[in-house]
């Protein structure tokens, strides 16, 4: 029977280690370190999970049952190869990184990655949050999926190729929709208008995809091949040349497509 994973050493304190450090701590999981390269960072988030911090990857705790490595893509490669911990199990939070960037440093490996939106300011709801793990054994995989269904209803084994195209939808549903909404509350506040004007459109967008799909809840005046009204919507964007050329893409992405089969 696998050994449970105790004692958890947390390497990262931005956005994601944060909210996934507090997840676990308000389960019954024992953090017992924070790591950050900032020391208020390290600190802070430590004070949060009554754990040891530190600045230094030399003094990582050393047995700790699983290491959590909570980062930047374009600095994951350098920390992995600067930790000489080999003991315990080492995993990633990134979706669009292999599991084996730890393969030449570390026998028991694999990926923990949660599917959501993190910021330090705003605790979540980790019970509906997929967890999408890999690990280099079955033994590990049933380690990760065993601490994850402790803070997550919803957990899935997926492999590296599956969990890249997870990620990369997540980015056009989360960060380019965002963007979107970026530009429509500037375009609102020109006119001295509140972005939350928008809030019932949101929430019924989302809740029809939900339900219908997003290719079967396509409508607006690109959808119908309006051109009277794009036309419009373009010389009123004539004042921002990039916005303007966002919405002749995304308009002629869906006139070519129509709906996504």
């Amino acid at each position: 029977m696998n050994q449970p994973l105790q004692h958890i050493v947390l390497i990262g304190a931005g956005n994601l280690a944060t909210q996934l450090g507090l997840a676990l701590h308000r389960h019954g999981l024992h953090i017992v370190q924070v790591y950050s390269r900032t020391e208020q960072s390290a600190k802070t988030l430590a004070e949060q999970l009554n754990a040891e911090f530190t600045t230094n990857l030399a003094e990582l705790v050393p047995t700790a049952d699983l290491y959590i490595y909570a980062l930047k893509d374009d600095v994951l490669a350098e920390v992995i190869n600067t930790v000489s911990v080999t003991q315990g199990l080492h995993v990633h939070t990134a979706g669009s990184m292999p599991m084996t960037i730890f393969a030449e440093k570390q026998r028991n490996y694999g990926v923990l990655y949660p599917l959501q939106t993190f910021s330090k300011q705003k605790l979540v709801d980790f019970t509906e949050i997929p967890i999408f793990i890999s690990a280099n054994s079955t033994e590990n995989s049933d380690k990760l999926t065993i601490i994850s269904q402790k803070i997550t209803n919803k957990v899935f084994v997926t492999n590296d190729e599956q969990r890249e195209y997870i990620h990369l939808s997540g980015v056009f549903a989360c960060n380019f929709t965002n963007y979107l909404y970026a530009i429509a509350e500037k375009l609102l506040a020109e006119q001295n208008l509140p972005f939350d004007l928008l809030t019932p459109l949101i929430t019924e967008t989302l809740e029809k995809a939900n339900e219908l799909s997003p290719s079967k809840s396509q409508t607006g005046p690109a959808q119908r091949g309006d051109q009277v009204v794009i036309n419009k919507h373009m010389q009123l964007l004539e004042q921002h040349p990039e916005w303007q050329a966002i919405y002749k893409q995304l308009t002629q992405s869906i006139e070519q497509t129509k709906t996504i089969k």
